[in-house]
C-alpha cells in the first residue's frame, strides 16, 4: 500500500481518510456505514478508555452491562427521546431464516418467525436502563445510583465517515438516578469537566464547555452541557456532552423513591457519553501531512527504537544496547517497540513510525554506540538530536511530557486564533467563509433564527459558554437585542 498522503490544503477530507487508514487507526467494512477498528487504531480507544474509566470510577461510578435490543413499547414510553432517534432506528421485526423454495441455496426471512413485539437495536440505552432501574430504586438509601457502559450503539446514518459519524460506533455511556434536582445537576456539571479533563489533559485538545440552545438538547433533556473543539478545517467537534434529564425518564419508567419524609416522588436523572468519535478528533486536532501525531499520554507506542548496522557482529552488539535501553524505559512506564524486523529498511520505518505518529524514534546504529550516543527524533516537532546513552531513558521521559504539552499548546494557540467575534451579518458571512473557527456573536434567543441561520450558512450555535458574560448587543440576523455572545461554527 502506498503511504502517500494528501495535503490537507489539496483536501482536507481526503487528507483524514488516508491518515486513518494509512495510519492502520480502521478500515471500510462490508456492512454499510460500518468501520473495522484495526488492532492499532483498537489499542489507541483502549488507552482511551481506560483513562476515562478510571476517571469514572474515582468519581464513584460503576460498570455494568444493559442488552443490545430494546423492546418498542419502552422505546416509545419517553416521547421525546423516541422521536429524536426514530429516524435513525434499526429494527428487528423476525428471529430466523429459511431456505427459499424458489431460489437454491438462498435464504428468506421466515415469517411466520415474527416477533410478537419489535426490537429496537439502542440507538441510546436510556429506555432499557430507566425500565430496569424501577426495580432497582425504592427508597432514598438506594440513591444515588451510579452507573456507567462501555457497549456499541447503533444510528443508522446516510453520510459516514470512518470515527466521525457511523452507523455503528462504540462508546461509554452513563446513567444516574438522584434524590435532588441539585444533586443530578452537580453529576452533569461534574462528569462535563471529567470529559474536559480527559480530552485536554490526555488527548492535548483544548476544549469550551457550555450548555446547547434547546433546539441542539438532547431529546429528553431539560439541559444539554458539551465540550466543543476545533479541528484544524476550522470546524468544530461536539467531543462529549452530559445531559440533566430532570424526572422525564422517571416518570415516563415510573421510577419512584421513598423519600426521608416518607413520601414517595419521582427520582431525578443524567445520562452523559462519549465515543470512538474521539479518535477522530485526535487524527484532525494534531495530524499533519506526514501523517498521524499522537499525544504520549495514549499513544499505543511512545517510542520505537530502529537499529542501524552491517553485519552479525555490530547487530549483536547494538541488540545488547537496545536490550538495555528497552529496560530502562519500561521501568519508567513507557511503552516501547524495538524493531529489529529484517525485512524492512532504516528509512521505511521512520516513514512507518512517522505516519503512524510514535511520539518518539530513536535512532540506534553501531557508530552512534562507539559514541555513546543515540539519535533521537521527536514525532511533532520532527527536531533530532543525538543525546548520550547515560540517562536517557529519563530523557526520554521528559520529551514525551514536553511534547504532550506542546501538541496542547499548539491546539490551543490555533482554536485562540480562531474565536472570532462578528456584529454583523456580512462580518459574520465573510468570516465563516474565509477564516472558520468559532464566531462570537448576538442571538436573539429564537429558534426560528437560530434555523434561519443554520440554513443560510450551514452555521449552528456549538454552545453558550459557560459563565458567559452578559452584554447588551443586537443579533447578527434580526437585529433585535440580546444579552449575551454564542459561538457558532460549522461542525462535523
Amino acid at each position: 500500500m502506498s503511504k502517500e498522503i494528501t495535503s490537507r490544503a489539496q483536501d482536507y477530507s481526503q487528507w483524514y481518510n488516508d491518515l486513518v487508514i494509512k495510519g492502520e487507526l480502521a478500515d471500510y467494512s462490508a456492512v454499510r456505514g460500518c468501520m473495522v477498528i484495526k488492532p492499532y487504531g483498537f489499542a489507541l480507544w483502549e488507552n482511551m478508555r481506560d483513562a476515562m474509566d478510571k476517571m469514572f470510577k474515582d468519581t464513584g461510578h460503576q460498570n455494568a452491562y444493559f442488552p443490545l435490543f430494546v423492546p418498542k413499547s419502552l422505546f416509545e414510553a419517553e416521547e421525546k427521546n423516541a422521536e429524536g432517534f426514530a429516524k435513525e432506528c434499526a429494527i428487528v421485526t423476525h428471529y430466523r431464516l429459511k431456505t427459499d423454495p424458489d431460489k437454491k441455496g438462498k435464504l428468506m426471512v421466515d415469517p411466520e418467525a415474527k416477533l410478537e413485539e419489535e426490537l429496537i437495536i439502542r440507538p441510546t440505552s436510556e429506555a432499557i436502563i430507566w425500565n430496569t432501574y424501577k426495580g432497582w430504586i425504592q427508597s432514598y438509601r438506594d440513591l444515588p445510583l451510579l452507573i456507567n457502559q462501555w457497549c456499541n450503539v447503533v444510528r443508522w446514518e446516510m453520510r459516514t465517515r470512518l470515527f466521525l459519524r457511523t452507523a455503528e460506533f462504540l462508546w461509554q455511556e452513563g446513567h444516574t438516578a438522584h434524590s435532588t434536582s441539585e444533586e443530578a445537576v452537580a453529576e452533569t456539571r461534574q462528569m462535563l469537566d471529567v470529559y474536559a479533563d480527559f480530552v485536554e489533559n490526555w488527548m492535548a485538545v483544548p476544549v469550551i464547555k457550555g450548555v446547547k440552545t434547546e433546539s441542539e438538547r438532547f431529546a429528553g433533556a431539560v439541559d444539554t452541557y458539551c465540550i466543543e473543539s476545533l479541528m484544524q478545517d476550522g470546524k468544530a467537534l461536539q467531543s462529549g456532552t452530559s445531559h440533566f434529564l430532570g424526572q422525564n425518564f422517571a416518570k415516563a419508567f415510573d421510577v419512584k423513591f421513598l423519600n426521608k419524609e416518607n413520601q414517595l416522588e419521582h427520582v431525578w436523572a443524567t445520562s452523559w457519553g462519549v465515543s470512538t468519535r474521539l479518535v477522530g478528533a485526535l487524527v484532525m486536532a494534531h495530524g499533519d501531512d506526514q501523517g498521524l501525531i499522537l499525544p504520549p499520554r495514549i499513544a499505543p507506542l511512545q517510542a520505537v527504537i530502529v537499529p542501524i548496522y552491517k553485519g552479525d557482529q555490530q547487530k549483536a552488539t547494538v541488540d545488547a544496547k537496545a536490550k538495555e535501553i528497552i529496560k530502562q524505559l519500561k521501568e519508567l512506564g513507557i511503552r516501547v517497540k524495538y524493531d529489529n524486523n529484517d525485512n524492512a529498511r532504516p528509512g521505511w520505518k521512520f516513514a512507518e513510525y512517522e505516519m503512524k505518529g510514535v511520539p518518539v524514534r530513536i535512532t540506534l546504529g553501531a557508530r552512534d554506540l562507539e559514541n555513546n550516543v543515540a539519535e533521537i527524533a521527536r514525532r511533532d516537532t520532527k527536531e533530532k538530536r543525538n543525546v548520550s546513552l547515560d540517562g536517557i531513558a529519563a530523557y526520554v521521559n521528559e520529551l514525551l511530557a514536553e511534547i504532550q504539552k506542546n501538541l496542547f499548546d499548539r491546539a490551543k494557540s490555533f482554536r485562540d486564533e480562531h474565536i472570532t467575534p462578528a456584529d454583523t451579518w456580512n462580518e459574520f458571512e465573510k468570516l465563516l467563509d474565509e477564516k472558520g473557527g468559532f464566531i462570537s456573536a448576538h442571538w436573539d434567543g429564537t429558534a426560528e433564527t437560530e434555523e434561519t441561520i443554520k440554513e443560510k450558512t450551514k452555521a449552528t450555535i456549538r454552545c453558550i459558554p459557560l459563565n458567559n458574560p452578559q452584554e447588551d448587543g443586537k443579533c447578527i440576523l434580526t437585529g433585535k437585542s440580546s444579552k449575551q455572545r454564542v459561538l457558532f461554527a460549522r461542525a462535523y
